[in-house]
């Protein structure tokens, strides 16, 4: 198991991105959270198999229709056993 943290930058709030990853993270078999941050990022944490966070750091890229991504910056951290994904 990998525990890694997405910084998402562009139009990224106000888009159902967090809710759109959510939908993703949990079809992928991942759990954690979305959040939004005060500079206008959207924080992804995600655990679970590495092919798995390769496929959401994918998917980050893309976002849903209305999104506009910009950068997506990924930091690896130690393994945490996080249960369920959800929306801050």
């Amino acid at each position: 198991m990998a525990t890694a943290r997405f910084l998402v930058s562009g139009r990224v709030q106000g888009v159902f991105f967090r809710a759109s990853t959510r939908e993703q993270a949990q079809q992928l078999g991942l759990a954690g959270h979305a959040s939004n941050l005060a500079d206008g990022c959207v924080e992804v944490l995600a655990s679970g198999a590495e092919s798995a966070l390769e496929a959401l750091e994918r998917w980050l890229w893309l976002g849903p229709a209305a999104a506009k991504v910009e950068s997506v910056s990924r930091e690896d951290l130690p393994s945490q056993p996080l249960q369920g994904f959800q929306i801050r």
